[in-house]
């Protein structure tokens, strides 16, 4: 029989260390942004030591398990005198995975813009980082806003993997607390539902974004 008084006696501890995701992935979604961005940029210049670095990092990244690179920074950085809390090793290790993939998502919204207004820009006078500003990039949102979406999504899920190196996050707290209680299907069953729920949120909102952006687009 399912215990929903339980469920409901422990909701406010896992609605607190769901805080703890909530805040995890909005900041590795603003450094994975960054970190995507600039690795985007260094993949398309002409110089190619600068082209080489960002693709043996987009490389690196994409070629590991997220749970080698978490342990890496965590347990394995100290080594090397840099010693991390879990918050940031985890914060740290989001960001950099995250960034990879972004990085290659607005690469390709990048190169889908045309060359001939790139062109037509510099015929104009712009510079490259104006071109790029003014031009490529405002055009580049609108397409790749929906994989830079999948992207938060599964960023959102993969929080639960920095429980490994001690961060007392939802998934982490859900264990916890089926230790103390031996009621695992309540609990994980809860804990299933709170991600279903922040996923359900965010999907919405970038589905209203993708929407005025289209609608900006259209009155343009």
């Amino acid at each position: 029989m399912f215990d929903f008084k339980l469920v409901f006696q422990y909701l406010p501890m896992l609605l607190k260390a769901s805080g703890v995701t909530i805040e995890l992935t909005l900041l590795a979604t603003v450094a994975g942004l960054a970190i995507g961005l600039l690795a985007a940029l260094a993949r398309l210049s002409r110089h190619a030591l600068v082209r080489w670095v960002a693709g043996g990092y987009i490389w690196l990244i994409r070629s590991t398990p997220l749970l080698v690179q978490l342990f890496i920074i965590y347990f394995g950085a100290p080594q090397f005198g840099l010693d991390l809390s879990p918050f940031m090793s985890g914060l740290l290790g989001l960001s950099l995975n995250v960034g990879a993939y972004n990085a290659e998502t607005i690469r390709a919204g990048i190169l889908a813009i045309p060359h001939g207004q790139i062109e037509a820009s510099r015929s104009l006078g712009f510079s490259s980082g104006k071109t790029m500003q003014l031009i490529v990039l405002p055009q580049a949102i609108k397409l790749i806003m929906p994989p830079l979406g999948n992207n938060l999504i599964v960023l959102i899920k993969d929080t639960s993997l920095v429980s490994t190196i001690t961060l007392a996050e939802l998934f982490m707290k859900t264990q916890q607390l089926v230790g103390a209680t031996f009621k695992p299907f309540e609990l994980y069953f809860a804990c299933a539902l709170i991600y279903a729920f922040l996923i359900t949120i965010i999907s919405q909102v970038l589905q209203l974004v993708e929407r005025r952006l289209h609608l900006k687009g259209g009155r343009t």
